[in-house]
């Protein structure tokens, strides 16, 4: 079951954007531009994580977090441009779990939404994401098939993760190569096949033959 994430920002680009980002590392996103009403909305949509601006319509970010967290402990990462201490301390004394500023890094706010939904919902062995019989560490980025193990490149580990989240669904090389642009390095067509070919060999090592299969002109599947 997909994790929720409700995200409270009046920037309708960025709004639409983290919404895109997020949802291609396998989120459900849910959003909304009725901020005379918002609290009432990101209750009602139960979501397992809310990314909060401060500077909003209406009411800001403070009373918001104030209002959820009468009823709700649902975790809340403020999400702002503006950075000074106060502003911070005033979010964590308000309730919220975390506190990221614009123009923010897409990976680490990905890594704090993890932790968070990590810690808060799961036990460790949920790190572990399976497919049949192969077993995908997320935390050492590591695969085991049949008690052989393979350590993975951060790559590798971006693109199974992608997979494995859509694990029996096609995953367009597209949607693979906006996952591995999300790093600094450069990407390239090439550099896509050479990671897919890679994670292909690795997994055959540890005997999961024809677990990643390519569709050709369409991408590639896991299952």
């Amino acid at each position: 079951m997909k994790e929720k994430i409700f995200i409270i920002e009046d920037e309708e680009k960025i709004r639409r954007e983290l919404g895109t980002f997020l949802n291609r590392y396998g989120y459900d996103i849910v959003t909304s531009d009725n901020f005379e009403n918002i609290v009432e909305e990101a209750l009602e949509a139960e979501p397992n994580l809310i990314l909060l601006d401060i500077n909003l319509p209406y009411y800001d970010g403070y009373y918001i977090c104030r209002e959820i967290r009468k009823t709700s402990s649902v975790p809340i990462i403020v999400v702002t441009s503006r950075d000074s201490d106060m502003d911070e301390l005033m979010s964590m004394n308000l309730g919220a779990d975390d506190f990221i500023t614009k123009p923010y890094n897409t990976e680490i706010l990905l890594a704090r939404i993890a932790s968070i939904i990590r810690r808060t919902y799961r036990s460790n062995d949920m790190e572990i994401f399976p497919c049949r019989e192969l077993k995908y560490n997320i935390s050492t980025s590591e695969i085991e098939f049949d008690d052989k193990k393979q350590e993975l490149t951060k790559n590798e580990s971006k693109i199974l993760y992608t997979l494995i989240k859509n694990k029996e669904k096609i995953v367009s090389r597209d949607e693979l190569m906006k996952c591995l642009w999300q790093s600094d390095e450069f990407v390239d067509d090439n550099t896509l096949t050479v990671n897919i070919n890679r994670l292909r060999k690795k997994l055959d090592e540890i005997g999961a033959v024809g677990y990643l299969q390519t569709k050709r002109g369409q991408g590639y599947i896991l299952g």
